[in-house]
């Protein structure tokens, strides 16, 4: 693998202008692509093999008419000083916004409260149902527009109006400004790191390369294979944080190369066959991680999953070839700016002789990463105790962990959303906001479902159950359940799970019709119990095969074995920091939680994806280190000290621009963004600062050269992929300073 590449570095750095235009051909080609394609397909979500999702499919077939996929808004009116909805005057402004509802634009319906008894007991409050003829996801600004201006005339009437459901629409998206400043820290750490303006640019140009390659090639097939416009968000925001960190590697390599004498085409070889070949099984961990969302089985994350494996794979594409290729349109100016002429080839003054001689006599001060690995190697026992108790104590809320799916109960007090929700509870009863959709096949479906519904009056948690709607062929029915308690409490779940336990019974005590639960509750509740499913299979799969990678890598069972827990310590840690502030409350006020609430059900999946693939990368790129200065014949804390002294610096500025970028997203609105992005940003910091940089040390220290054992069997049968570039040892070593850089003049004479 290290010759391979050393290989491609070189070629890549001595013919870059064709390097160079062959990915401006590829970025040309694929915006083209993108450029002429058929718009993309609109969002769809879709849950195969879950009850609710075939009663879905039953409603849309037996019920055409019914736009059971259609968006809906629930307009809840109230009278501002108690007057009964029954007045004639008040009679007569409810029925106007209901003629206005319906003559919005795509409103297919919209029922009137008076006709279906949608009023409260003490008849202030009531509320219609307009039901569009489009989807949530294809609704138009038009339709937006009008369903706004029907609830504004009819506020100007001195109604109290507000409106939830799907249609409306939702404040409080991404702004955008979140990215911008992550890019800026990025920005500046790549500078403060590298101390260079070209050196730092570099990184930041190959990231945005691929972020623009990977999102336009998802945009040239969203028609063909069906992706929509919202498949790219993990892949762009996974392919700006690998493509720093992959090109940022190579680069501090490059640089290290060059430090120690090499001849530029050589120093950029060596960079890519030694840290390129981390990058190669840093991204394969990365890949494996997005791919194995397909075992989840929902076909929203395999694409949001597969794209955004196919943005790192060209990101990887980018850092072993682009990446060499920049190095050779300026290979000095990427150094340090007070080294650059000593590897400019022009001869040095007296003066700049002097004190070149003078800090080669002095010897390399001893950096951050030096020091901090010796006081780690020095009281292993102490950081290792500290660092595994301190994250076992945040990770202690993680046990109460609650999973839910974004719902109007939980969106901030001053929405009109959450003040509908509110209205309804008070009014209705809490059970409104999370009606249940009951299904009823039979012969005589109007007969079968009336006796349904008299048993399911009589559930404990029903509050009441609307009479059943036949279809035209009057082989299928459909009825409403009220549950006494809201769409995210448990006893509503719970109800859910014995109306469907009890479905068999009452199918054969009504003509063996066949019984289905579905609803937009029922859906969220399967969507949670499927990603709840599937969490073990996916980190056993991901986990699995990252520690076989792992195993190839680094050529031991204990390094990938440690990396695995340490990965699992990082993330309990992190799920339990989020549930003790967007769950609990906690520095709620600080981080801007308005409305505490469970945590988003596909929340624990993406971080583990994203966080996995990142804590492998520094695991990689960290250890590679060590296992190179060990595999050349240092002592095992002699090993750890170079490691860090090579790549501590590289992985913490690594480490600090991710969690900037993921803290960007803290300061957006939207409560769900915000969860995100302090999972991602908190997930990262535990995992590179206390784990990558604090246990992985300590534990090297303790276990010493049995770290890095591997049974005689398992060493014959593994291939030797040569990461850490044992062969390249063995080719021209590095010439002293002076001579270099004479070979450097001889070569630009």
């Amino acid at each position: 693998m290290a010759t391979f590449l050393y290989k491609v570095g070189r070629f890549a750095f001595r013919r870059r202008g064709l390097v160079a235009l062959l990915w401006v051909a590829v970025l040309v080609g694929v915006g083209f692509a993108a450029s002429t394609a058929p718009a993309p397909p609109a969002d769809t979500f879709s849950m195969p093999g879950t009850e609710s999702q075939k009663a879905f499919d039953l409603l849309k077939e037996k019920f055409p008419a019914m736009s059971v996929d259609g968006a809906t808004a629930r307009v809840v009116v109230r009278t501002p000083g108690g007057e009964k909805l029954s007045d004639p005057a008040q009679k007569a402004k409810v029925e106007t916004l209901v003629g206005a509802l319906a003559k919005a634009p795509d409103v297919v319906s919209a029922s009137d409260p008076f006709k279906t008894n949608a009023i409260s007991q003490d008849g202030t409050t009531a509320y219609a149902v307009a039901t569009y003829k489009l989807t949530a996801l294809k609704l138009t600004d038009e339709a937006h527009d009008g369903l706004d201006k029907a609830l504004a005339d009819a506020r100007a009437t001195g109604l109290v109006v507000e409106a939830g459901g799907d249609a409306v629409k939702v404040d409080g998206a991404p702004g955008g400004g979140a990215e911008g400043i992550g890019i800026l820290v990025s920005a500046i750490v790549l500078v403060l790191t590298f101390g260079s303006m070209i050196a730092a640019g570099m990184p930041l140009l190959t990231a945005i390369l691929g972020v623009a390659i990977g999102g336009a090639a998802i945009t040239a097939l969203g028609s063909t294979l069906g992706l929509s416009s919202t498949t790219s968000t993990l892949a762009l925001m996974i392919g700006l944080a690998v493509g720093i960190d992959y090109a940022l590697f190579i680069v501090s390599r490059y640089r290290s190369e060059m430090a120690e004498g090499r001849e530029r085409q050589d120093a950029a070889g060596r960079a890519v066959g030694t840290a390129g070949s981390a990058v190669v099984f840093a991204g394969l961990t990365v890949i494996v991680a997005l791919a194995g969302l397909t075992v989840v089985n929902i076909p929203m994350l395999t694409k949001m999953g597969l794209a955004a494996a196919g943005t790192v794979a060209v990101a990887v594409l980018i850092a072993v070839t682009f990446v060499p290729a920049l190095l050779g349109f300026a290979p000095v100016k990427v150094m340090p700016r007070r080294d650059r002429k000593q590897y400019s080839g022009k001869p040095l003054t007296e003066r700049q002789q002097r004190k070149a001689d003078k800090r080669a006599a002095k010897g390399p001060k001893p950096n951050l990463g030096t020091r901090w690995a010796r006081f780690v190697v020095r009281r292993p026992l102490v950081v290792l105790l500290f660092g595994v108790v301190g994250l076992g104590a945040v990770a202690v809320p993680a046990a109460s962990l609650q999973l839910g799916l974004p719902g109007e109960g939980t969106m901030a007090p001053e929405t009109t959303q959450r003040k509908a929700y509110d209205m309804l509870s008070e009014s209705f009863g809490a059970g409104f906001n999370g009606p249940l959709m009951v299904t009823v096949q039979a012969k005589d479906a109007a007969t079968a479902a009336a006796g349904v519904g008299k048993e399911l009056a009589k559930i404990e948690g029903v509050a009441t159950v609307t009479p059943a709607t036949p279809n035209d062929k009057g082989d299928t029915a459909v009825l409403t359940v009220i549950p006494k308690t809201g769409p995210t409490e448990t006893e509503t779940e719970e109800l859910v799970g014995h109306i469907r336990g009890a479905a068999g019974t009452l199918g054969a005590g009504n003509g063996g019709a066949e019984i289905l639960v579905t609803g937009q509750t029922a859906l969220f509740i399967d969507f949670s119990q499927t990603l709840d499913d599937a969490m073990l299979p996916y980190l056993g799969l991901v986990v699995g095969l990252a520690f076989l990678l792992l195993v190839l890598v680094f050529r031991s069972l204990l390094v990938p074995l440690k990396a695995a827990l340490g990965f699992l310590l990082s993330v309990s840690a992190a799920l339990g920091a989020v549930v003790a502030v967007f769950q609990w409350g906690w520095l709620g006020d600080f981080f801007g939680v308005e409305q505490p609430g469970p945590i988003m059900s596909t929340l624990p999946i993406f971080m583990i994806g994203v966080v996995f693939g990142l804590a492998m990368d520094y695991e990689v790129f960290l250890v590679t280190r060590m296992r190179e200065a060990h595999v050349h014949g240092a002592q095992p804390k002699e090993a750890v000290v170079t490691g860090f002294r090579y790549g501590g610096r590289v992985v913490g500025a690594a480490a600090i621009i991710m969690v900037s970028v993921f803290s960007g997203f803290i300061m957006e609105d939207n409560v769900f963004v915000k969860m995100v992005g302090f999972s991602l940003a908190i997930a990262v910091l535990f995992d590179a600062f206390v784990v990558r940089m604090a246990l992985v040390p300590a534990l090297f220290a303790l276990l010493g050269r049995s770290a890095w054992w591997l049974p005689r069997w398992l060493d014959r049968v593994l291939p030797n992929m040569d990461v850490e570039g044992e062969k390249l040892s063995r080719t021209a070593p590095a010439v002293p300073a002076q001579q270099h850089r004479g070979q450097e003049a001889g070569a630009l004479r």
